[in-house]
């Protein structure tokens, strides 16, 4: 594993929620970066973010670490969730609020 995935899975272990993404929470620089950040701050939850945009090894290195083509990337309790259509879904659904809720328990 090269030393971005090694970073990546660290930052993944060590947030319960995790949002890779174009930008930052305060300053988003995508509408679906945004759009995720919103999710999240409507069910007022902390989450950790790194901004992909700042770092090329980063941006490329979480596509091949989630084996997923797009940003932004949403990790859970450390799994990886998906992005801005899948989280939006879930929140929609009534999924995704009870997915955060029990893994900020933990």
């Amino acid at each position: 594993m090269s030393s971005v995935h090694d970073q990546i899975a660290k930052e993944i272990a060590e947030n319960k929620i995790m949002i890779y993404m174009k930008g930052t929470p305060e300053m988003p620089q995508c509408g679906f970066s945004k759009a995720v950040v919103d999710v999240f701050e409507v069910l007022e939850v902390p989450f950790a973010s790194r901004d992909v945009l700042a770092d090329p090894a980063l941006r490329d290195g979480i596509k091949t670490f989630s084996e997923w083509p797009t940003i932004p990337q949403v990790f859970i309790d450390g799994k990886f969730i998906g992005g801005c259509d899948i989280i939006r879904d879930m929140y929609f659904k009534g999924e995704l609020e009870p997915l955060v809720k029990a893994a900020l328990k933990k």
